[in-house]
């Protein structure tokens, strides 16, 4: 395989949330296929500017696929081709000389584009914030056994609390539901003994949240679960569900 490409990107290019967006055509020559695709759009960007046209906007910060910033639609799929992986981790070898390569935001009413590829997240992070507090006291350092918890639950509650709201299951779903980013954040507490407490609170609160924001409801279609970089299962969701529905029947919060 050749060290360097050449691509044509389409990129989704938009001012604002109350423009009207449109594709741009880029001839992108001499791709280094070690770069992240990430890297391939800051070369793009300091052709732009020598060429004295703005930059492409996008998110990112950690590069390492930790901090859920980073994401768009490759080609309709969310984080590219490749599973389990973050835009940031996708590299230019997965693509092939010649290849168009379109890139555009997520698509969901509630994520408002900011600027081309940008987009507003906030509404996930209003759906945490609702979920509120745990009262556990934290002790000192020799009281962290002091709750013995199986091996099997507190993988369980490790592996819904590796989401990283990137925002993917929704840009996937077709009804642009955030179900399982909200159950992974209700899963982590939940199957733990320090999250039982509020966990009836949490359950109704961050699924009103989720509502109100405008996401869409799980119709189990999965495609949530198949672009997640960090392989969220949607038994979560089914958890979120008997949590909800244990909420609103045996409690006073509704």
């Amino acid at each position: 395989m050749s060290d360097t490409i050449n691509i044509t990107l389409k990129v989704w290019r938009q001012k604002g949330p109350g423009d009207k967006g449109h594709f741009e055509t880029i001839p992108v020559k001499d791709v280094v296929t070690h770069m992240s695709f990430l890297e391939m759009l800051d070369t793009v960007n300091e052709q732009l500017a020598l060429e004295g046209k703005d930059a492409i906007a996008f998110d990112n910060d950690c590069r390492e696929g930790i901090c859920g910033m980073c994401g768009c639609l490759v080609n309709g799929i969310a984080h590219g081709p490749m599973k389990a992986m973050t835009l940031c981790q996708l590299h230019m070898r997965k693509f092939s000389n010649g290849d168009t390569i379109a890139v555009e935001p997520w698509r969901a009413r509630a994520f408002k584009v900011v600027k081309d590829l940008a987009v507003d997240r906030s509404a996930l992070d209003k759906i945490i914030q609702a979920g509120g507090y745990i009262s556990a006291n934290t002790g000192g350092a020799p009281d962290a056994n002091g709750l013995p918890i199986p091996m099997e639950i507190a993988e369980k509650a490790m592996d819904a609390a590796a989401c990283i709201g990137c925002g993917a299951c929704v840009a996937a779903c077709p009804n642009a539901s955030a179900m399982l980013f909200t159950s992974a954040k209700v899963s982590q507490l939940a199957l733990l003994p320090q999250g039982r407490p509020e966990a009836a609170k949490r359950a109704i609160n961050m699924m009103r949240t989720h509502d109100a924001c405008g996401f869409g409801n799980c119709s189990n279609e999965r495609e949530c679960e198949a672009v997640c970089p960090k392989e969220i299962k949607i038994t979560n969701i089914a958890r979120l569900n008997r949590e909800y529905i244990k909420a609103s029947i045996g409690s006073d919060v509704m």
